[in-house]
């Protein structure tokens, strides 16, 4: 009974001391500010080398020693971040569809055609949000009670 905790227990430090040390060094990397700030907005310690920025000023980084598939990542510009506010070239980069990201990619760069219409987020949940509205005629009115006064 002894014998499969202790190896369990061995186990487990070694899975968490590399991410102790990786804590400790992103730390000292990015400064106290900075991580404080991750650890609020991201949810960990993360730092990198800065890839580039879109036109909503949101910040890509990227660190290859990093866990394999979450090497990449986003550092929003508003505090109230959505999704939708990642550019599509961006998350092309960010998702692993593209090796390089867009402001170092010849291709995504060509791309670019004039009548383009700009990025712009989801809207749905706010005041911006598409509301369809109908021209013809109501067959059910809303219920107005008359009241009478009181007597």
């Amino acid at each position: 009974m002894v014998r499969p905790l202790t190896a369990y227990w061995t186990r487990c430090t070694q899975i968490l001391t590399p991410s102790i040390r990786r804590v400790v060094a992103n730390i000292r990397q990015v400064g106290y500010k900075q991580a404080w700030r991750d650890l609020q907005y991201i949810g960990e310690f993360k730092a990198g080398k800065f890839m580039g920025q879109d036109e909503h000023g949101n910040k890509y980084y990227e660190n290859l020693d990093d866990t394999l598939w979450r090497h990449r990542w986003v550092d929003f510009a508003s505090h109230d971040f959505n999704a939708s506010q990642v550019t599509p070239e961006w998350h092309a980069w960010v998702s692993h569809m593209r090796h390089d990201p867009p402001n170092a990619d010849p291709v995504m760069q060509a791309s670019k055609q004039p009548w383009q219409i700009p990025h712009f987020e989801n809207l749905t949940g706010t005041r911006g949000a598409f509301k369809t509205y109908s021209t013809t005629a109501k067959k059910i009115n809303d219920w107005e009670p008359k009241v009478a006064a009181r007597q």
